[in-house]
């Protein structure tokens, strides 16, 4: 009997044991994901607004030198028909009236031309502009990542104070908030260690969802957005709602730029320094007539947040070394 109540107790005690373990497991891995990202966000822009372009204008009928033949010249149709009566009984020969045509040729040349200057068709040099130019315009999607080292202490109180006063509810505002963010990224080039860059073409129909996605993406990889000015709306969150304090050293620092705007960017291939300053330089100069919309991210934000180099390489794969 006791032998039997020995080897039940040995049992017992190795799974209380192994429970044990198993719980104190667990409790450590919920400890290291609570510790883990935290994230700042500012930004703003609508897709709804009206992007302003040349109007679109029909092409006149019976502009051309065909259609001069089919219209009269009172009809503002060009030089028809009757402006060669006249001429006949004028030296009578082909010659003639093969200089008579080369004048009307030219005077159809001129009239159009100065019609054209005045807006009433297509410009000289550009063709006429098509309907979807003017309700569906051309639209870039940019984004910029950095990775720097955590070392750039004042990065992360500088992008806190940009997003406490920044203005995001207009245009104006948020290209300021580009253009400090970028300042604020290109004055720590010591720290710089990883960067990418991409740009897409589309359209203003298909540039929101677009947009939507690349910033929704950035924005799953943090636990908890622990300050964010969108659209004028500051919230930030007492830093133990945000997490745990962790031990593990805080190694990097990702400031992600995600901009779109009017027209075509093109973004240089980042494979050094140099091109990481041209591709800053070229989104902090997108004026505010060409921004469209715009969202700047950045982890960890709140003060006892990390983020390790297999944080980094786990979450931000694409980020290449400089």
């Amino acid at each position: 009997m006791n032998k039997k109540f020995s080897s039940l107790f040995k049992i017992f005690s190795r799974g209380v044991l192994a429970a044990f373990l198993i719980g104190t497991l667990v409790v450590s891995t919920a400890d290291s994901a609570l510790a883990a990202r935290t994230g700042g966000r500012m930004g703003g822009g609508s897709f709804r607004r009206s992007v302003p372009s040349r109007s679109y204008r029909a092409p006149a009928r019976g502009g051309g030198y065909a259609g001069g033949y089919s219209r009269g010249y009172g009809r503002g149709g060009g030089f028809g028909f009757p402006f060669l009566i006249p001429f006949f009984g004028i030296g009578g020969g082909f010659g003639s009236l093969f200089s008579i045509l080369i004048v009307i040729a030219i005077a159809n040349f001129l009239i159009n031309s100065f019609r054209n200057i005045g807006g009433d068709g297509a410009s000289l040099g550009g063709g006429y502009s098509s309907p979807q130019s003017v309700t569906n315009p051309p639209v870039t999607i940019s984004q910029v990542q950095v990775g720097l080292l955590a070392e750039a202490r004042g990065l992360q109180p500088e992008l806190d104070r940009i997003a406490q006063s920044a203005n995001t509810g207009s245009s104006a505002g948020l290209a300021k908030l580009l253009q400090e963010t970028t300042l604020a990224l290109l004055r720590n080039p010591e720290y710089w260690a990883y960067a990418t860059a991409e740009s897409e073409q589309t359209r203003l129909a298909t540039a929101e969802a677009a947009f939507n996605n690349l910033a929704l993406t950035e924005r799953s990889k943090f636990q908890s957005e622990t300050l964010s000015n969108v659209r004028s709306e500051i919230q930030q969150k007492e830093q133990s709602e945000a997490l745990v304090q962790s031990d593990a050293p805080s190694e990097y620092i990702v400031v992600t730029l995600l901009v779109a705007s009017q027209g075509k960017l093109t973004l240089p291939q980042l494979k050094s320094e140099t091109e990481l300053r041209q591709a800053l330089n070229k989104l902090g100069a997108v004026s505010s007539e060409e921004l469209i919309a715009l969202e700047a991210l950045w982890t960890p934000q709140a003060s006892g947040d990390t983020l390790t180099s297999d944080d980094l390489v786990s979450a931000y794969p694409d980020l290449k070394l400089l």
